[in-house]
């Protein structure tokens, strides 16, 4: 039996978040993540081999167990709820949330985490559109379409923002590209240049970076 200590903690969710990246996870990319040697992260990784939450597929790649899937996503469920809760009740801006969940996550009771989703209405998506986790049952993590692969001329209903950075975090919701909103893709510029969006009114530059961190579909007239 692992210890469920911040730490493992912290690992299990990074492995989850990785995963739904839908890039291969390995020790390397977990050590990126976490910011962390790679002797750390083996040792870690073993301890979580020998509580049946970590599997390895083959030689490289990691995966979550049932279990582990299982206690990822309580943690990832405790951190979308405070993201959410610190958003509504506190008004912390949405490129901040992520920093102050990640510090109390570890310290919410499951008895203060159930009276937090019930003060919010049971929300099911976090202030960047991330879907939170039911306390039981299934849980479907769909990233959808990112921006810079739909074509132009199309309008794009934004469904999450990425939170892994809080500066182009900022950025995004001070030009209204936010979960909700429909946006219009009018212009591409060639050579790697800025994909051109229309907000409403206002039409935005937006870098390759900026697109690759908005996902959802296209809206069908």
């Amino acid at each position: 039996m692992v210890t469920m200590s911040r730490a493992t903690e912290d690992y299990l969710k990074a492995i989850y978040n990785l995963a739904h990246l839908g890039a291969p996870v390995t020790t390397g990319a977990l050590a990126h993540e976490l910011g962390v040697s790679s002797p750390s992260v083996s040792a870690m990784v073993k301890r979580l081999e020998d509580g049946d939450l970590l599997a390895r597929p083959d030689s490289r790649s990691l995966r979550l167990t049932d279990s582990g899937e299982r206690a990822a996503l309580r943690v990832v469920r405790r951190h979308r709820l405070l993201e959410t809760f610190l958003a509504r009740m506190l008004d912390v801006p949405w490129d901040e949330v992520h920093a102050e969940a990640e510090l109390l996550e570890h310290a919410l009771s499951e008895r203060l985490e159930e009276r937090i989703d019930a003060a919010l209405g049971h929300p099911t998506h976090d202030p960047h559109g991330d879907p939170i986790p039911p306390r039981d049952g299934p849980h479907v993590e769909v990233r959808g379409t990112p921006l810079d692969t739909v074509p132009v001329g199309t309008r794009f209903l934004v469904e999450r923002v990425s939170d892994r950075d809080s500066a182009a975090l900022r950025y995004l919701g001070d030009l209204g590209v936010v979960p909700g909103v429909v946006l219009a893709v009018d212009e591409q510029a060639p050579f790697g240049g800025p994909r051109w969006v229309r907000v409403g009114a206002e039409r935005h530059a937006l870098s390759g970076a900026l697109t690759q961190l908005v996902h959802g579909h296209v809206v069908r007239d």
